[in-house]
């Protein structure tokens, strides 16, 4: 047995044993911070690379709010990175990759310079200034705070729900959150999701408490209903929040396989078909939905052209998985007017 048929096998084992958490974080070399502010309804989420890893980046969504993106087309020379930051407060939140940049310059990490080192910390944000919370921070950057505190606390074992960037996010009917989850290829890949769901329109049926990404679930890991017994007369109705640009669902997803910066690019825009498993609607002018894609590339082979579809694709359903989830992990904000939560509502 060569040596990585050996560590397939050890991978496969501890996922279908129970042993692998089911977070991003299984892929090897990744941990996740969170920092919250309660008083403003909104966070910061950071995910960190053990090593500069390979990344690249789709935007279907036809309102995102990007911070070094255009970096991470395979086209521009940049091909690695060292974290990728996804924050609430809009605008304000592209502040959150700055305070990452400077905890991982501390790190001594970054792209070398001559004698200098630029972290590479591409990021996206949501909108949740119109959640409850308290916007009146003045002149403080409370967003570039919320960066450099996520990443002083990630590690690899992360809550799920209203943490970091998931604190102030929301649904058209129910409260949202930050979700993750993860899976092995049958050639013994790593495949991990991390999202934040702030959607436009629902992750659940008509009225009921059945998700949408239902058909991907494993181990009941947000709820086990399954599929309704009886669809709704109304179930493909569009249920919204409204009609400005208040919504984003962001997603990282991430690999051991060792990929180049286009396969990467392939990646991600294959992901972006759990936003669309599990969101309804999804991709809309309204919408700033985009998914990164990072490899860690610490397998021990390289991936074969069907390893990169069955890649893309259980990262696809990792992504809808972890919507789910996050919507099923989520608390109600304490504001008057908040929106319920699933377990509130249904549980």
């Amino acid at each position: 047995m060569t040596e990585a048929a050996a560590a397939a096998i050890v991978i496969f084992v501890s996922f279908n044993r129970g042993r692998a958490a089911n977070l991003i974080t299984d892929v090897p070399g990744i941990r996740v911070g969170h920092a919250e502010d309660a008083r403003i309804a909104s966070g910061a989420t950071v995910v960190l690379f053990d090593k500069p890893a390979t990344a690249s980046i789709s935007v279907d969504g036809g309102a995102p709010g990007l911070r070094d993106s255009a970096l991470l087309e395979p086209e521009m020379t940049i091909d690695k990175v060292d974290g990728l930051v996804l924050s609430g407060g809009s605008v304000f939140g592209l502040d959150a990759m700055g305070g990452v940049a400077a905890f991982l310059r501390e790190q001594g990490r970054g792209f070398a310079v001559r004698d200098t080192r630029v972290p590479i910390v591409p990021g996206a944000i949501i909108f949740d200034l119109l959640n409850g919370g308290d916007n009146a921070w003045g002149n403080v950057p409370v967003y570039w705070h919320l960066g450099y505190a996520a990443a002083t606390a990630a590690k690899a074992d992360f809550g799920l729900g209203s943490v970091g960037v998931g604190l102030g996010a929301t649904l058209a009917d129910l409260k949202g959150g930050l979700g993750s989850a993860s899976t092995i290829t049958a050639s013994g890949f790593c495949v991990g999701a991390l999202v934040a769901v702030n959607a436009l329109g629902q992750a659940t049926i008509g009225e009921g408490p059945h998700f949408w990404a239902a058909p991907y679930e494993r181990n009941g890991e947000f709820g086990g209903r399954g599929w309704p017994q009886s669809w709704p007369h109304d179930v493909c109705a569009l249920r919204m929040k409204g009609d400005a640009a208040e919504n984003t669902t962001l997603g990282i997803v991430a690999t051991d396989a060792a990929l180049t910066k286009a396969e990467a690019k392939r990646l991600a825009v294959m992901a972006q078909g759990g936003i669309a498993r599990a969101l309804r609607p999804a991709h809309a002018p309204l919408d700033g939905d985009t998914v990164f894609a990072a490899s860690t590339g610490t397998a021990l082979e390289p991936p074969s052209l069907r390893d990169l579809t069955e890649i893309g694709t259980l990262a696809a359903d990792c992504l809808a998985r972890a919507i789910a989830r996050a919507v099923f992990e989520a608390e109600a904000l304490s504001f008057a007017g908040a929106l319920p939560s699933w377990k509130g509502k249904f549980a």
